[in-house]
């Protein structure tokens, strides 16, 4: 390609030659060959050397340069292999040391593929930055959500139901009705009966059986034999099934055989009578499983009813006159015996007793007429006053003039409120009870705490409490990064502890971006991504992860400084004025503010574009300064975690790599260096930890990420390229 040196050449390299070149790109090779024409004007890049000879160690002592690839291709041994040792000082593995990549369906965990990537590194001389401890993406959902799902209603097990999951009854049938495997019973007035063909058989007496795991499955027939005796009966599906033993005697029976969990979704039942030589008679056969019945329970509906530091106060809105709808603010300790609460304060000679107003609000729940409730709330006020209460739809959207069935009554001392009733026929559909608080004629302050909303539900399983969910969690947590720890062996000394737990839009409350959650991304992002947040609280979170990081980082061998970073994206971002790196760092104080939390650096991932757009192009520049600059006022090391770069034309469209000029390729070797160099001049030495480039090669256009963009300092074929000269230069200081 006429962007690239071909730096290798064009003949293949013996095996003598790959034993004694260090360096993939090496231009010092032990042999000859003719320079085509078509390399005009990338001559240049022989003269470069490895890219780590650029890193002013003396300098920089700190300062690590390193490489994402995938750990099986290093593992190999091959050309990745030889290209990371020659070039760079560390590693980051894509996927391999990710949750889902570790972690099955059952929450066994496997981490064979970390040990050898350990294991290459050690013996390459390279260290690994680990990648990543806690995300929300590239989770086992399936596993996670089956540790949080509903439970069943505990009861005496002799009052369960059996239901019926399936019935194969054969008195309306007149053939074998399934394929046959061998040997064809035969339906004779209405019973199957198989006889011994004289060696092993075996059928099917039922298929596509509904089958749910965590439930317990138990096979019944009413049969008979021309014999005593017993044979095996499975039931699974071909990739995972269970072997139990039925008896038989020569009277007509119900014989029951328990087969507890199973792990298809759609199972068979197979009698395999094997070397049995008795005649044996079924007229039908049942699968079924036990259930509780069904009970009426409460269900809150309320996220943070305790109105918890840095939990969601989207179930409570203040309406202040004259002001816009606002998540109740969290006043910590003003609340009875030193609860959280929210406060609300009415104006004086109101126009009308609404024009002050307190929601309590489920935003995802639309309540019907006749369901049954029960709230319960503590409440005072700065003087002694009434109110009102309505439905309403959404906060503003009235429905019914009348709602709980007392109105609270306020005094200056706190008080519980609690009551059951029924949601009012005219408040079909309402989301929200509204408190009119400017019944008085006075200005007043309210105060509400441990604000409880339920409503009754039927069934046989209930969800677990958010309390139950957080213990769970937790434990997960625990042991995945105990796991992980393990794996490594103390070897890995630098985590994305946490990855990506900034949202790109909202407010907190106090000007910042809140957390990611699956409140506020896309249906589909809700529904693949696991929000360890939602659940272990926006604190929480990380508190938890990071303490689970520094223990079992001890435990499994770990000696030396253990580095902990946040690691996200956009941070650069201009379309915001980096609003994304300020609330970062906003969180991180919060997240330090219980005195024991510790988190040692911020990761910035900069998948960035150089613009053909000059006005644009000088605005990202900008912000990657001013990103720098937050960074380096933050305290904290600071690491490029996934550099890679693109090309964006003047129309606003990213160019691929076939249609990409040799300008647009200096172009963007001008941003690589003006990048790296700003990190050297912005970050003080003390905070600079590292920065790697996260693709090797241009982008295959297959690919899920930047598919066919020129996102590596080499091309495809392994050749540098232009940004090769670009980021060493930066790393030179040129």
């Amino acid at each position: 390609m006429k962007h690239t040196k071909n730096i290798l050449g064009t003949m293949l390299l013996t095996a003598a030659a790959v034993a004694v070149t260090s360096c993939v790109d090496d231009s010092k090779l032990l042999f000859a060959f003719e320079k085509p024409a078509s390399i005009a004007g990338m001559e240049y890049l022989n003269e470069y050397d490895a890219l780590k000879t650029y890193v002013n160690s003396s300098a920089n002592p700190n300062f690590k340069l390193g490489i994402a690839l995938t750990a099986d291709d290093y593992i190999a041994g091959g050309l990745v292999t030889r290209l990371a040792n020659s070039n760079f000082q560390e590693m980051t593995a894509g996927n391999a040391m990710k949750y889902a990549s570790c972690v099955a369906d059952d929450g066994t965990m496997n981490f064979g593929t970390v040990e050898k990537f350990v294991a290459a590194a050690k013996a390459g001389g390279l260290t690994i930055y680990g990648h990543t401890l806690a995300w929300h993406a590239q989770q086992n959902n399936k596993y996670l959500n089956s540790l949080i799902k509903d439970k069943e209603i505990e009861i005496d097990p002799n009052q369960k139901l059996d239901v019926v999951d399936k019935i194969v009854d054969f008195s309306a049938m007149t053939k074998f009705p399934y394929y046959v495997m061998g040997y064809e019973p035969d339906i004779v007035n209405g019973i199957l009966v198989s006889k011994n063909p004289g060696s092993w058989y075996q059928y099917f007496v039922a298929d596509g059986v509904p089958t749910v795991s965590g439930k317990e499955y138990k096979v019944t027939a009413m049969i008979k034999s021309s014999k005593e005796g017993e044979f095996i009966v499975k039931m699974g599906d071909w990739d995972a099934s269970t072997d139990k033993n039925i008896k038989v005697t020569t009277e007509w029976k119900e014989q029951t055989i328990d087969f507890g969990t199973l792990a298809a979704k759609s199972s068979f039942v197979i009698f395999q009578p094997g070397g049995f030589d008795g005649e044996i008679q079924i007229k039908w056969i049942k699968v079924s499983h036990p259930e509780a019945p069904s009970v009426s329970f409460y269900v809150n509906q309320l996220d943070n009813s305790e109105m918890k530091a840095g939990g969601t106060m989207k179930n409570f809105v203040v309406r202040e006159n004259g002001k816009g709808d606002i998540p109740g603010p969290i006043f910590e300790g003003q609340g009875p015996d030193g609860i959280n609460c929210t406060k609300i304060t009415s104006i004086a000679n109101p126009a009308n007793e609404w024009d002050t107003q307190f929601f309590i609000y489920t935003p995802d729940k639309e309540w019907q007429g006749g369901q049954k409730y029960k709230i319960s709330f503590w409440y005072k006020a700065s003087a002694e006053a009434d109110c009102s209460t309505q439905c309403h739809g959404d906060p503003g959207a009235y429905k019914h003039w009348a709602m709980l069935p007392q109105n609270p009554h306020f005094t200056t001392k706190w008080q519980h409120y609690e009551a059951t009733g029924t949601i009012p026929s005219e408040g079909s559909g309402m989301k929200s009870i509204a408190f009119n608080l400017n019944v008085s004629k006075d200005a007043v302050t309210y105060y509400f705490a441990n604000i409880v909303w339920e409503s009754e539900e039927k069934g046989n399983t209930i969800p677990l409490t958010p309390a139950e969910k957080k213990d769970t969690l937790t434990w997960a947590m625990n042991n995945w990064i105990n796991g992980m720890m393990k794996a490594t062996g103390g070897y890995v000394t630098a985590w994305d502890v946490v990855n990506e737990a900034i949202a790109g839009g909202g407010d907190d409350g106090e000007g910042f971006y809140p957390l990611q959650s699956a409140t506020n991304v896309s249906a589909d992002d809700a529904k693949n991504n696991f929000y360890w947040q939602d659940y272990l609280g926006s604190e929480d979170y990380v508190r938890i992860a990071v303490a689970a990081a520094r223990k079992y980082y001890a435990e499994n061998g770990g000696t030396n400084p253990l580095r902990l970073f946040v690691n996200d994206y956009n941070l650069e971002s201009d379309w915001d004025d980096n609003k994304k790196v300020k609330s970062l760092v906003h969180w991180i104080e919060k997240w330090e503010a219980d005195g024991v939390t510790k988190i040692d650096g911020i990761g910035t991932q900069m998948h960035v574009s150089c613009h053909a757009n000059a006005e644009t192009q000088k605005s990202k520049e900008d912000h990657v300064v001013k990103m720098f600059e937050i960074l380096a006022e933050s305290g904290k090391l600071v690491k490029i975690t996934e550099l890679d770069m693109g090309y964006v034309d003047e129309e606003g469209n990213s160019v691929k790599t076939a249609d990409m000029t040799q300008a647009q390729h200096k172009a963007m070797s001008e941003y690589y260096k003006f990048i790296v160099k700003k990190y050297f001049e912005i970050i003080p030495v003390a905070q600079q930890y590292g920065i790697t480039q996260w693709c090797i090669t241009d982008s295959p256009t297959g690919s899920g990420w930047r598919g066919g963009e020129p996102v590596g300092l080499w091309d495809a074929n392994y050749n540098r390229k232009h940004t090769y000269a670009g980021f060493a230069d930066g790393l030179a200081g040129k």
